[in-house]
C-alpha cells in the first residue's frame, strides 16, 4: 500500500524517506513488508501521502491476516 500511494505522489524512496527522517532502506523494508514502521512514522506516512481511513484500516486487516 505504501509503495503504491508512494507512486501516486510521484515520489522516490530516498524522497519521501528524507520527509519521514529514515532512511530509504528502512523505507524498503517497510513497503515490502519486512518489518513494521514505528508509531511516529506511520503517522508521518499517513500524513504526507494523504492516506484515507478506510485505507489505514484496510491496510492493517491485511496486515493482521
Amino acid at each position: 500500500m505504501i509503495g503504491k500511494y508512494r507512486l501516486l505522489r510521484r515520489l522516490t524512496q530516498e524522497a519521501l524517506a528524507e520527509k519521514l527522517n529514515i532512511s530509504w532502506r528502512q523505507l524498503q523494508r517497510i513497503e515490502t513488508g519486512k518489518c513494521s514502521p514505528s508509531l511516529k512514522t506511520f503517522k508521518k506516512l499517513i500524513k504526507v501521502l494523504n492516506i484515507s481511513d478506510k485505507d489505514i484500516l484496510d491496510y492493517l486487516k491485511q496486515e493482521k491476516n
